[in-house]
C-alpha cells in the first residue's frame, strides 16, 4: 500500500507539523479553532450566569440586593481563570 499524499509546503521533516493535512481521522484546523472559540464563549457566558443565579437566590433568601453583583463578578473571574488554565498555559 503506497501513500502518495504530500505534506504541506515547508513542513517536510518538522515535527509535530509534519502530519498529513488531509487526514480524515483528524478535524481540520478550522474546525479545531471553531470548537475552541465556542468553548471559550460558553465559559464566558455560563460562569457569570450560574454564579449570578446563585447570587440572586441568596439575595432572595437573605433579602439583600448586592450578592447577585458579587456572583456575576466572581463567575466572570472564575471563567477567565479557567480559560487561562486550560488554554493560556500551553
Amino acid at each position: 500500500m503506497t501513500d502518495d499524499r504530500k505534506l504541506p509546503k515547508g513542513v517536510e521533516g518538522h515535527e509535530p507539523f509534519a502530519k498529513w493535512h488531509d487526514d480524515p481521522e483528524l478535524p481540520s484546523a478550522t474546525a479545531r479553532a471553531d470548537a475552541l472559540g465556542a468553548t471559550v464563549i460558553a465559559y464566558l457566558l455560563t460562569g457569570p450566569a450560574v454564579f449570578g443565579a446563585i447570587g440572586w437566590g441568596l439575595d432572595h433568601l437573605l433579602g439583600t440586593g448586592f450578592i447577585v453583583v458579587l456572583g456575576i463578578l466572581a463567575g466572570m473571574a472564575l471563567s477567565l481563570y479557567t480559560i487561562w488554565l486550560r488554554y493560556g498555559t500551553t
